[in-house]
């Protein structure tokens, strides 16, 4: 008989999906990945996706690992599924899709709702919310959908995140796991739940308790692989499906920490730093902790919303050398930045740049922009590139000391992720602005990681969360800070840094006046 020994992550990331087989001391034992375009959009602003090419590439990504070694497949003990967050799919009775996905970077808005009525009102208006209301009513996607398609949500049986669209697939089931509820729904963050009936979110989404699919805790078993998901993906039918979370989720798990002692950064498109919390913690007033993918705990975290996507912009804006120059050697354009970034010093000679290229509700306001000060003949586009990377990593430490604040626990050690996390300049800088020993865990795959952790207990495999994380996550290479660059890095940070969006918020006010961007 066949030893039921490895388990299978599914990873549905924002540009690729990953199928990745584990075994259960946490080592990749194969993996397969596929890209596809992130996103077409028909109007400025706009990201959408047809649904279809999520399952087809999903498909594609399972049949790839079986051809590598069919013997794989029998010893699959388990699936988990972890995928991008706030991605939504109206689905028929049938679970056939009525629209394109809404991609999680889509920027269409909905004003000129009708603002949020009876005692929750009067509340809200009372305590000087109904901004921060009306600002979740306009960037909820269901009620972009409801206002301008309102036959289309008529017909809508299921309003879905990507992970409970493709666990239908999968399993035949409107199911999907609390830990990957992240998104603009009626979910209580608090009690990890759908929320109440006497809950506010109801009166500010069409949506309705039935439309939304059965949620399980990370770690159960979500159903079983149908027979017609097994035609398709080469999976055997009837393997059990365990519930995981959202990938930011899963990798703070995969990355080790179960506690806010350990601070996770995600050098993803979109940047943030996370710690595990038992207790329900709001790092910003408002702004919820997210599911864990530890059932009943949190995730508290800060977010930089465009985040490493500032790579991606320097290489279209001023990379075009770099990427003739990796083409030719068939590489990344990203490896030879590493170079620009070598012959420069610390603190960019002066130049600070502020990453809030996309506006917030909270952090920062609705009228922010990036600011990049300082600027003198010196300056090339190798300090710009590094004075990226230093704006990010000031802004995440300013998110670390939120969180520290609002948790009274220190942050004592990094592990970064991500695919910024592949860069040793980043990763020694950061070490640098934090003044702290900062890690790579001991693979890049940390989310998929984090889903087979949750797959190895859900199925027995390990008795208990800290025992799987503890044999199947290890720190990898270890980044010291030199403590003379941090009290240089330090400076830049109380003096300049921390003092640049106050200052320059008046102006910000003043060109969304003027301008009307960003709306």
């Amino acid at each position: 008989m066949t030893t039921k020994d490895l388990l299978l992550a599914i990873d549905n990331g924002t540009q690729s999906i990953k199928a990745l087989i584990f075994d259960l001391e946490g080592r990749i034992v194969a993996k397969e990945i596929i890209s596809f375009t992130p996103y077409y959009s028909d109007h400025p602003g706009w990201a959408e996706q047809d649904p279809e090419v999520f399952w087809q590439t999903l498909c594609h990504a399972c049949q790839g690992l079986w051809q590598q070694e069919k013997g794989y497949k029998e010893r699959i003990a388990g699936v988990a599924l972890t995928t991008q967050r706030g991605t939504v799919i109206n689905v028929d009775r049938d679970g056939i899709p009525l629209r394109p996905a809404i991609v999680w970077l889509d920027q269409r808005k909905t004003h000129g709702l009708r603002p949020l009525g009876g005692l929750w009102g009067l509340l809200f208006k009372l305590i000087r919310l109904r901004e921060t209301i009306a600002y979740f009513q306009a960037e909820a996607e269901a009620n972009w959908i409801h206002t301008y398609q309102p036959d289309l949500w008529r017909n809508t049986y299921k309003y879905l995140l990507l992970s409970g669209y493709l666990t239908y697939r999968l399993t035949g089931e409107f199911v999907d796991s609390i830990g990957c509820q992240v998104g603009y729904i009626p979910f209580d963050y608090k009690k990890l739940r759908w929320a109440s009936n006497r809950d506010w979110k109801w009166g500010v989404l069409p949506v309705d308790r039935s439309m939304l699919p059965k949620v399980i805790p990370p770690g159960q078993v979500l159903g079983n692989i149908t027979q017609r998901a097994a035609a398709e993906t080469g999976l055997p039918a009837g393997l059990p499906m365990i519930a995981a979370a959202a990938d930011k989720a899963c990798e703070v798990i995969g990355s080790g920490s179960l506690d806010p002692s350990i601070g996770c950064l995600s050098y993803g498109t979109t940047a943030t730093i996370n710690v595990t919390s038992k207790k329900y913690i709001e790092a910003i007033p408002l702004l919820p902790p997210y599911p864990s993918a530890v059932p009943k705990y949190h995730t508290i975290e800060v977010q930089i919303y465009r985040g490493y996507w500032m790579v991606s912009w320097f290489k279209e804006e001023f990379g075009h050398l770099e990427q003739r120059e990796a083409a030719r050697q068939g590489l990344k354009a990203e490896d030879l930045f590493e170079k620009l970034v070598e012959n420069i010093p610390p603190g960019s000679m002066g130049l600070m740049l502020q990453p809030f290229w996309s506006p917030g509700l909270k952090l920062p306001g609705p009228e922010a922009k990036g600011a990049i000060i300082g600027f003198g003949d010196v300056h090339t586009r190798a300090h710009l590139y590094r004075s990226i990377l230093e704006g990010l990593a000031y802004a995440l430490r300013e998110g670390k000391e939120r969180i520290e604040k609002r948790t009274s626990i220190p942050v004592t050690n990094l592990r970064v992720s991500g695919g910024g996390s592949q860069s040793k300049s980043a990763m020694q800088l950061t070490a640098d602005i934090f003044g702290m020993p900062t890690a790579r865990p001991h693979l890049y795959e940390t989310s998929g990681l984090g889903a087979s952790i949750d797959a190895a207990v859900g199925l027995g495999l390990h008795s208990d969360f800290k025992s799987a994380v503890k044999a199947m996550t290890r720190v990898g290479e270890v980044f010291e800070p030199n403590m003379k660059t941090h009290n240089l890095y330090s400076e830049l940070y109380y003096d300049v840094y921390k003092k640049m969006y106050k200052r320059l918020k008046p102006f910000y006010e003043r060109i969304r006046e003027i301008t009307g961007y960003p709306k």
